[in-house]
Order: structure tokens, then C-alpha cells, then sequence
């Protein structure tokens, strides 16, 4: 959809209701002014309607699968019923599972638990480390960061092509960079992975707040996202897929819950029998009400529509990108370059400033607050900026004082719940920034570049 007829449909979907929307924040420069929340990618700000539902709920907590009253009773229809949610949300197979983590990493991190025995593993450089890290017992081939979709879609059948085929494998992709904002061809990589006997599993935690993800249309093995990027409140999360592999295993957690039987033998030990349900993997007693919020906000999108979300969002995206270009100071960071379809995640660096520097005087004098560092995506940042992506940085801002080049960027990310005066906001604030240079002087504070006092 082109930037203009998104325009034309924005009045179709107004922003989401959100918490916080009128808090307001003190600006160095004197007074305030309502917080413009420009990091998404990073936690997106609950939905009112999933406020208001775990509120509702509160008085009536129990807990799950336990208890012979009626609250236990309630809150256990509850959770599972939330399950069913999830499942319907992403259009899960009669056969799949919905785990309940608590989150992308707590995911990918219980699916390499699972792994068989001699699994090679293969992921690209460009994935965040929840999805680039949890591997340590595989063998795990990284694969370089692609320029262009269909490059990834070759990167992915050269590596598979000369692996044993009758060994399991699986490949790990992201939907949405948290670094670009870029779609994958994941339809395409997972088409390539079952071809030469692998399976997939998607990182949809920037995919799943902006675009419907169903796990048939796609043809991925699992698909794992968490609340805090989906409008839900933080510690909770999804692995959603093929049953096989986690019936297969250990528990990823010993404990209550997880155990079906328990018995002591006569040489003293003990005997367990292990659940085959979802339940194998939710040892403890589950977070009911984080469950609860991620089934309210799929149920919220779901009923606003994406199609209309989306049309809005690529509104948004168009004015920043538009307003980003109209600075030669900036540069936007992208792997697939300026027509690759993509959701509401950018990130750049701009001429003559220490990214750490510009994203302080954003909070500091405009009251907009967005990312600075590499992201949790170190390779693929480095790869970017035109750096070593093998040498190692630290998560957050650099140590570098303001003014001081830094291998750091800035990301700014939006979503269904942002207006269109904070995007509005940024554009001027980052053009009057390069134009006109800070207003306030800064000081670097434990790796931080905070306002001088």
C-alpha cells in the first residue's frame, strides 16, 4: 500500500486506547508535555481493553488446575480457554500446542531444551539474541546477513543443501527485524527448510503487534512471541506448534503441574510420569493473569481489524521515513533497502552525533522517548554500521560522551496505540536537533548521556 492511500484510509482506524497516553513528563528546558512513547519494539504499552479485562478478572483470582472451588474453578476455565485464543489468534493446527512462557526468549530457549539429540540448528546473523543465542547444546551454523529477501531465501538452501538430510534440523527466523523493521520472507525460508527435511520456527515478537500471523498460511513448526510487544503487560509469553519434539522431551522445568504421577520406588527413588499435554512444559503455578492479557490483546486486534491497523501504521511509517529523509544528516539502517515492506520499527544515525547524545535530548527537551545501542541485535547492528559484526558491545548506550562517534544507533517504533501528533513531534524535534543542536548540555553517567545539572 502506498504511503498516500494509507493516508486516505487512516480515518477508517483511530490510535488504540493505551496506558499512559496523557502522562505528562518534565522537559529540561521548563514545563511539560505529554509523553510521546516512540519504543514499541522494545515494550509496547498495554492496551486499556486489556487493563480493564485483568481488572475485571482480579477480584476472582485463583489459582489454575489445583483448586475444588469456585475461583480455582473460574480461573482454570480462564487459562485454558485462553489457550484456545491463542491457538484461534494464530491459526494453529487441530494438532499444535500453545506453551505458556515467559517470553520470546523464555520460548526459544524451552524449544532448544527440546531439541533431538544431534540437531543441527541454522540462523541468520541479523536475529536478535533471543532468538540468535539459545543454541549452545546444537550445532548451530550462522549464516550471514542477507541483502535482499531473495538472497536469504539462497543463504538458507546453500546451508541446507549440504547437511546430512536425514538428520533433524531446524532453522530459526525472525518475521520483523527489531533492528529494520523489515518483513522476512518467511513463507518462502519455510518452504526451502521442509524441503531439505528441516523445520522452522518463527520469532514473531515484532511481527505478531503489526501483521496477522497464522501458522498454516505460513507453513512454520512454531511460532513464539511475547505479551509485552503484543499490548500485554510484561512475564508472559507463547511457543505455539508441532506437539512431536516437546512430548519427546524432559520437562523444560521440573516441578507441580508438569508431573501426571509421582511415586517413590523400594530402592528410594522416585518415579515420574510426565504429562503429554501443554502442561509438560508449565511446571509452577502459571501466570494467570499475564495468559489472561496476552488472549485479551489478541482478541482486541483482532477486532480492530489489521487490515485497518496496518493501513494507519503505514501511514505513520511514511510521514516518519518522509520527514527522516528530508534531513541528509540521517541515515535510516536496512538490509533489504527503501521499498522492502516493513512495520513500524526504524532505526538510524545521524551525522556529527553520539546516538546516546541525540536519543537523551529527545527525552530531555522534547519529552519523546526512544531506543539508543545495538538493540539486542549486536551482529547485525556492527553489519549495518559498517563495523566488525564479530567484535563484541555491550547492550544499551556506549560509554562514548556526547558529541564522541559511537557504533550505536537510534530506533524510534510505533504502533496501534500512537497518535499522530507524537510522530509529528519526533519528525520536528529531529529536525530542529540536526539543525539547531541541543539545547541543554549533557553529560555521560554510568554509560549513560543524562542532562548536566
Amino acid at each position: 500500500m502506498s504511503v498516500s492511500t494509507a493516508a486516505a484510509d487512516q480515518s477508517l482506524c483511530t490510535p488504540l486506547p493505551v496506558l499512559g497516553r496523557d502522562v505528562t513528563v518534565p522537559l529540561v528546558t521548563g514545563g511539560e508535555v505529554t509523553y510521546a512513547a516512540l519504543d514499541y519494539a522494545a515494550s509496547a504499552p498495554a492496551l486499556q481493553r486489556v487493563w480493564d479485562d485483568v481488572a475485571a478478572y482480579a477480584p476472582y483470582y485463583g489459582s489454575v488446575h489445583r483448586g475444588a472451588g469456585y475461583l480455582s474453578q473460574l480461573s482454570t476455565d480462564l487459562f485454558e480457554n485462553s489457550r484456545v485464543t491463542v491457538a484461534e489468534f494464530l491459526g494453529c493446527r487441530a494438532d499444535d500446542q500453545v506453551i505458556f512462557t515467559r517470553s520470546t526468549t523464555d520460548s526459544l530457549n524451552l524449544l532448544a531444551a527440546v531439541l533431538p539429540a544431534d540437531c543441527e540448528v541454522f540462523v541468520f546473523e541479523t536475529e536478535h539474541h533471543a532468538s540468535l543465542l539459545p543454541w549452545r547444546d546444537a550445532r548451530v551454523t550462522y549464516l550471514n546477513a542477507p541483502r535482499t529477501p531473495g538472497e536469504a531465501v539462497q543463504t538458507l538452501e546453500s546451508a541446507l543443501a549440504g547437511r546430512d538430510p536425514y538428520g533433524p534440523a531446524l532453522v530459526c527466523v525472525t518475521g520483523a527485524s527489531n533492528v529494520t523493521g523489515e518483513l522476512w520472507p518467511v513463507r518462502e525460508l519455510a518452504a526451502v527448510a521442509h524441503a531439505h527435511g528441516a523445520r522452522i520456527v518463527l520469532d514473531a515478537a515484532q511481527l505478531a503487534p503489526h501483521h496477522p500471523v497464522d501458522i498454516q498460511d505460513l507453513d512454520v513448526d512454531w511460532v513464539a512471541f511475547s505479551g509485552h510487544k503484543l499490548y500485554a503487560p510484561f512475564g508472559s509469553g507463547v511457543l505455539a506448534g508441532r506437539a512431536d519434539w516437546l512430548q519427546a522431551s524432559e520437562p523444560y522445568l521440573a516441578g507441580g503441574g508438569a508431573s501426571r504421577k509421582v511415586a517413590r520406588r523400594a530402592d528410594g527413588g522416585v518415579d515420574v510420569e510426565w504429562h503429554d499435554s501443554a502442561a509438560r512444559h508449565e511446571a509452577g503455578s502459571p501466570n494467570v493473569i499475564g495468559v489472561y492479557s496476552i488472549a485479551s490483546a489478541c482478541k482486541a486486534l483482532t477486532e480492530a481489524g489489521f487490515d485497518s491497523l496496518v493501513a494507519r501504521e503505514q501511514y505513520l511509517i511514511g510521514r516518519v521515513r518522509d520527514g527522516l529523509a528530508a534531513v541528509p544528516e540521517v541515515k535510516v539502517l536496512s538490509l533489504f533497502g527503501d521499498d522492502a515492506p516493513r512495520v513500524g520499527v526504524i532505526s538510524f544515525v545521524v551525522d556529527g552525533w553520539n546516538s546516546s547524545h541525540f536519543a537523551a535530548a529527545l527525552s530531555a527537551e522534547y519529552g519523546i522517548g526512544v531506543r539508543d545501542g545495538l538493540f539486542c541485535a549486536h551482529p547485525l547492528v556492527r553489519t549495518l554500521l559498517g563495523s566488525d559484526p564479530q567484535s563484541q558491545g555491550e547492550c544499551g548506550a556506549p560509554e562514548a560522551a556526547p558529541g564522541e562517534k559511537s557504533l550505536n544507533a537510534i530506533r524510534v517504533s510505533f504502533g496501534a496505540g500512537t497518535p499522530d501528533e507524537h510522530v509529528e513531534r519526533f519528525v520536528r524535534a529531529v529536525t530542529e536537533l540536526v539543525r539547531d543542536g541541543a539545547r541543554w548540555n549533557y553529560r555521560t553517567e554510568d554509560g549513560r548521556c543524562v542532562p548536566a545539572v
